[in-house]
């Protein structure tokens, strides 16, 4: 459940830029193989500029299925193209690079110090050239994954409140969007350091956000991190019944949670109720992994 949302770093940006091809309605993260066919089509009547930044989404689509080595060697097509490229190409191309070294879908134990100081640096090299180019969005996602190196709850505050900061001053559409997960990220490390009533407060702003879109799997997450933040709160009553109406809507959209499962089985052992306590760890223990 901690990793649903990303988590921000930060820059400073002003004046909005006008990207590249708009790559966001090719993205179906849930299924990258179908998003990979999308930017293949796309790919074969594009050039210039925007064949590299659909190839670099291509090399994403590997990372995102564990292939980091075919990743790096579809990325290695675009390396020698970049002297000439544009801001937001060469941005994309360091951004997915590191990615290939560093990221949610990378195993604990391969990220060794090395391997997070090269990470560093392409993430590094993503930022500053977003940054010069003043692409707030891809700034963010810069920002975003530098997070996965500094992992420290301090370091975590520290950067989702210096993000929130650069989200505030930007005038750029596709930088807000940032906002709820931002949010999301500033209540984690508020909770991750005990500061359960700030936390609380953060996750609420980023619920707001999310009921004005459309994503309800966003919006049940969201509602989940106030209820986690209740039962720290010793608000449990609370908390549970938060808990048990997600528990219904992940039922009703055929979506069952283990994270609502895990938070119930804890709540009714909380209360004393071990029976229901042992139905919810049933139910969560018979979740696929």
């Amino acid at each position: 459940m901690h990793h649903r949302l990303p988590v921000l770093l930060t820059s400073i940006l002003f004046a909005p830029v006008a990207m590249a091809i708009d790559i966001g309605p090719l993205w179906d993260f849930g299924n990258p193989a179908l998003s990979e066919q999308r930017f293949r089509t796309e790919l074969a009547k594009s050039t210039g500029d925007d064949a590299l930044i659909l190839t670099t989404q291509i090399a994403r689509t590997y990372g995102l299925r564990k292939d980091f080595n075919r990743a790096q060697a579809i990325l290695s097509e675009v390396e020698s193209k970049l002297p000439s490229a544009g801001a937001e190409a060469r941005a994309r191309f360091a951004l997915e690079y590191g990615r290939t070294l560093a990221s949610a879908t990378h195993p604990p134990e391969t990220q060794s110090d090395a391997t997070k100081a090269l990470a560093r640096t392409r993430f590094e090299s993503a930022l500053a050239t977003a940054r010069a180019a003043k692409l707030d969005a891809l700034a963010i996602d810069a920002i975003h994954m530098l997070a996965f190196v500094d992992t420290a709850p301090a370091d975590q505050l520290k950067w989702a409140q210096a993000s929130l900061a650069v989200l505030e001053a930007s005038t750029q559409p596709a930088a807000k969007k940032w906002e709820a997960s931002i949010r999301n990220n500033l209540g984690y490390a508020l909770h991750q350091l005990g500061r359960y009533d700030e936390a609380l407060e953060q996750f609420k702003l980023a619920l707001a956000i999310r009921e004005r879109g459309t994503n309800a799997v966003a919006t049940r997450t969201a509602h989940w991190m106030i209820a986690w933040t209740l039962r720290a709160l010793k608000r449990t009553d609370e908390a549970l019944a938060i808990q048990l109406r997600l528990e219904r809507e992940g039922e009703l959209a055929k979506q069952p949670d283990p994270y609502v499962f895990e938070e119930l089985e804890i709540l009714y052992r909380e209360k004393g109720d071990d029976a229901r306590a042992a139905h919810y760890a049933s139910l969560r223990k018979s979740m696929p992994s």
